[in-house]
C-alpha cells in the first residue's frame, strides 16, 4: 500500500488535514486512512486538473498525487482479484478445471499484490524546522563539529550496470587503491596530524579523554568492533554452501561497501599497530556474503568475522545475559510486530558490542521509506539479536511506510541508539560510506543528479567524530537529491525526518515532559553533538565554514584532480553543469553552475521551437560559480507565457540542456 503523504506540510485542503490528523488521533487504522485520503485526493485532483490541466505540476498536485495513483492502483488490484475469481468459479462449475484452477491462482497473486505490494511515494518538498546555518547542540571531535568530506570519481566505475555479474561491490567496479587513499586523506584532515599513526592515536586519546580515562591511546588487548551495514544479506539470496550471492532482487543493494572496511583495517593493523585478533566486523542482523568475507579474510584471517548463522568460517555473535538498552518510550510506542502487539522495553545485545572496547560505524548513504533516511543513528537497527527489527518501526516518522507520526517532538528510536553507552556513546569513529549513495534502504545505489556528482555515483566517504554533526551533513545530501518528482522517491522530504537530529543535539526539541534514558538507570542524555543545515546545496556551507557560529564544519577534498605531467593539473570540464531550481516555477527560476575552467560562455532561454527567449551568459567567464535568475521575460523585458522552456549552457568543451517548467 503506498505511503501516505506527511500531513504537516501538504499543500492539501486544511480540512483534509484537520480530518488524517483526527483519524490519527482516534487510532483510525491506516489503511482506512489510506481509503479516505485516497477517494478525496482523486475527486479533488480531477476536479481542479480537468478544468486546467497545467495545474498538475503545481505543489498541491504533487501532495495528492501519490494518494490518488496509490488508491486508483489499489481498486485495480481488487478489480483484478474479483474477475479472476469469478472466471475461475465459472471453470468450476462447468468442470473447466485447469482454466479454473489458473484463474484461481491469478485471482490469490492479484490479492497479495493488492494487499502487500508497495508504490513510490512522492512526497512534496518539505520545510525544515531549523533554517539555514542555525546550528544547536554542543559540537564534538578534536576539532569541533568537523566533517571531512572526499570525493574522487575515480572510486567507482560509471559504467556499471549492478546487474548480476557485476555488482557495485565488485573488485572491477571499485577501486581498492582509490579508496585507500580516499580513506588516508580524510582521517588525517580530522584529526589534523600528517600520519595515519598519529590521526588514529588522536581519535584514542580524545575518545577516552572524553570517557574519564585520560588522554591515552590505544591500549593492546582492548577490542574494536566495526559495524557494518549488510541489509540484502538475508535467506534465500545466497548459496547457503559457498555463501555466494544469487541472482535475485536484492542483488546489488546499497549497502557498506567491502573496499572501505578493507582500507580501515589496513590503517588499524599495519598503520597503527591493532593486532587483528582484538578486532570483530560485520553486522549482528545479518549474514555475510563470500565477496565480502574473501576480501577482508585473505587479508586478515585473524580478524573475527560475524554471520547470524556462524558458518563457513564465520562466528555467531552471542546475546548478552542481561537486557541492555530500555527503550526511553518504556513501552508506549516501540511495540512488538512493529506498531501493534506487545510493548516492547529492553533489548539484549551481542556480547562483541557490549565487550568492545571501542566500535567504529560504516553505515551507507541512504534514504529511507519509513525514517526519511539512514545513516549513524538507524544502522543500530539490527544491532540486537532478534532477527528483525520491526518492533523499533513505531519510533520512525512513517512506522508502516504510512507517515502518521510526521512532524517534530516526537519519540524517535534513533536518540536512544545514539546515546545508548554501548552504541554512539561507545563510537570511537564515524564513517559514512557515500561511495554509492542510495534511493532508500532495499534499493540498489542510484546516481545523483546533484553538483558534484552530475548524473554519477557518489563516490564519495565522510568521517566525524561528531555523530550528530555527520547524520546532519548527510541529511542535507540526500533531502536536497531526493526531492518531489524524483523517480526513485523522496522520502527525505517527510516532516520530522530531521528530527532524530534535533532531539540528539538538544534536549529543548525533546517530546513535552520526556526524557531519553537509555540505560534506565534515571540519567537524562547530554547534547550528542551539533546539528546544523547548510546555506544552499551549492556552496554547502556552514556556521564554522562561514565563521558565524560554532555549528559544524565541513571540509570538503576534491580528489577528481588529475595529474597530467610534471607539476601541471587538469580538473573535470565541470563538476555543476547546471541546475535550475525551482522548476516547475513562478514567478522566476535561479539558473545555477559552477565552471573548473575558464573560457567562453553561453547560457540562453529557448521556446519549444529553438527560439531564443533570452540571453543570460555571451562572453568570457573565468573558473568559478555562477547565478542568475530569469524572471520568465523575453530579452526585451515582456513577460512570456505559461509553457516548455529549455535553458542550455555551452561552452567549448560542453554543452547541457534542462527542461524549464513555467506555470501561472
Amino acid at each position: 500500500m503506498p505511503a501516505i503523504m506527511n500531513k504537516r506540510n501538504s499543500h492539501l485542503p486544511d480540512y483534509m488535514k484537520r480530518f488524517s490528523q483526527s483519524l490519527e488521533n482516534m487510532k483510525i487504522p491506516s489503511r482506512i486512512v489510506f481509503l479516505f485520503l485516497g477517494v478525496v485526493s482523486t475527486i479533488w485532483f480531477l476536479i481542479r486538473v480537468i478544468p486546467k490541466p497545467t495545474r498538475a505540476t503545481y505543489p498541491c498536485m504533487q501532495a495528492a498525487y501519490p494518494f490518488m495513483s496509490g488508491f486508483i492502483a489499489y481498486l485495480l488490484g481488487i478489480a483484478a482479484t474479483m474477475f479472476a475469481f469469478k472466471k475461475s468459479k465459472k471453470g468450476f462449475m462447468n468442470a473447466r478445471y485447469i482454466a479454473a484452477f489458473a484463474f484461481l491462482f491469478i485471482s490469490v497473486i492479484a490479492a497479495l499484490f493488492t494487499l502487500t505490494a508497495d508504490s513510490t511515494p512522492v512526497y512534496a518538498n518539505s520545510k525544515l524546522m531549523l533554517g539555514p546555518n542555525q546550528p544547536v547542540g554542543i559540537a564534538r571531535g578534536v576539532f569541533p563539529g568537523r566533517v571531512v568530506w572526499v570525493w574522487d570519481p575515480k572510486s567507482t566505475n560509471e559504467n556499471c550496470t549492478n546487474l548480476f555479474g557485476d555488482g557495485w561491490f565488485m573488485e572491477k567496479n571499485t577501486d581498492l587503491t582509490v579508496v585507500n587513499s580516499m580513506l588516508a586523506d580524510v582521517v588525517k584532515k580530522l584529526s589534523g596530524k600528517n600520519t595515519i599513526k598519529d590521526s588514529w592515536d588522536t581519535f584514542f586519546k580524545y575518545f577516552n579523554n572524553q570517557h574519564s580515562k585520560g588522554e591515552v591511546g590505544y591500549t593492546e588487548g582492548e577490542k574494536i568492533f566495526i559495524r557494518t551495514n549488510q541489509v540484502s544479506a538475508s535467506s534465500g539470496t545466497y548459496n547457503t554452501t559457498t555463501f555466494e550471492i544469487l541472482d535475485q532482487k536484492r542483488y546489488g543493494m546499497a549497502e557498506t561497501s567491502p573496499q572501505i572496511v578493507l582500507a580501515l583495517l589496513r590503517q588499524l593493523v599495519n598503520d597503527y599497530g591493532v593486532k587483528q585478533e582484538y578486532i570483530s566486523v560485520g553486522d549482528p542482523m545479518k549474514h555475510m556474503y563470500k565477496h565480502f568475507y574473501d576480501m577482508l579474510h585473505n587479508e586478515f584471517p585473524n580478524v573475527t568475522y560475524l554471520d547470524s548463522d556462524g558458518k563457513v568460517g564465520r562466528t555467531k555473535p552471542i546475546s548478552s545475559s542481561r537486557p541492555v538498552i530500555y527503550y526511553s518510550d518504556r513501552g508506549s510506542i516501540l511495540k512488538d510486530g512493529g506498531t501493534t502487539g506487545n510493548a516492547v522495553v529492553y533489548d539484549y545485545y551481542p556480547t562483541v558490542i557490549t565487550e568492545a572496547n571501542y566500535v567504529i560505524i560504516v553505515p551507507a548513504m541512504k534514504a529511507h521509506a519509513r525514517a526519511g533516511v539512514t545513516l549513524n543513528g538507524k544502522i543500530h537497527f539490527g544491532s540486537n539479536l532478534r532477527g528483525s527489527a520491526t518492533h523499533l518501526h513505531g519510533g520512525l516518522v512513517s512506522p508502516d511506510k504510512v507517515s502518521t507520526r510526521t512532524g517534530y517532538g516526537l519519540y524517535r528510536v534513533q536518540v536512544d541508539l545514539m546515546g545508548h553507552k554501548d552504541l554512539g556513546q561507545k563510537t570511537l569513529l564515524f564513517i559514512l560510506d557515500a561511495l554509492w549513495g542510495g534511493s532508500e534502504a532495499n534499493d540498489p545505489p542510484r546516481k545523483f543528479l546533484m553538483a558534484p556528482f552530475n548524473n554519477d555515483w557518489t563516490s564519495s566517504i565522510m568521517v566525524s567524530q561528531d555523530q550528530v554533526a555527520l547524520e546532519s551533513v548527510g541529511f542535507d545530501f540526500l533531502k536536497n537529491e531526493f526531492s518531489a518528482g524524483n523517480p526513485f522517491g523522496s522520502y527525505p522530504q517527510m516532516v520530522g525526518s530531521d528530527d532524530h537530529i534535533l532531539q540528539a543535539a538538544d534536549s529543548t526539541y525533546w517530546p513535552a515532559g520526556f526524557k531519553y534514558d537509555p540505560e534506565g538507570n534515571g540519567t537524562s542524555l547530554p547534547s550528542l553533538g551539533v546539528c546544523e543545515h547548510w546555506n544552499n546545496s551549492t556552496d554547502k556551507q556552514y556556521s564554522r565554514n562561514l565563521k558565524t557560529g560554532n555549528g559544524i564544519e565541513l571540509m570538503f577534498i576534491d580528489n577528481s584532480v588529475t595529474s597530467v605531467s610534471g607539476n601541471e593539473t587538469v580538473r573535470p570540464v565541470s563538476f555543476d553543469l547546471l541546475q535550475c531550481y525551482p522548476n516547475p516555477f513562478n514567478p522566476s527560476t535561479t539558473i545555477q553552475y559552477q565552471l573548473q575552467n575558464a573560457g567562453n560562455v553561453s547560457l540562453v532561454v529557448t521556446d519549444i521551437h529553438g527560439r531564443i527567449i533570452s540571453t543570460l551568459v555571451d562572453g568570457y567567464q573565468n573558473s568559478g560559480k555562477f547565478q542568475y535568475r530569469w524572471e520568465a521575460k523575453d530579452q526585451y523585458s515582456a513577460p512570456v507565457a505559461s509553457g516548455i522552456y529549455f535553458v542550455t549552457i555551452r561552452t567549448s568543451e560542453f554543452t547541457k540542456t534542462i527542461k524549464l517548467l513555467f506555470v501561472k
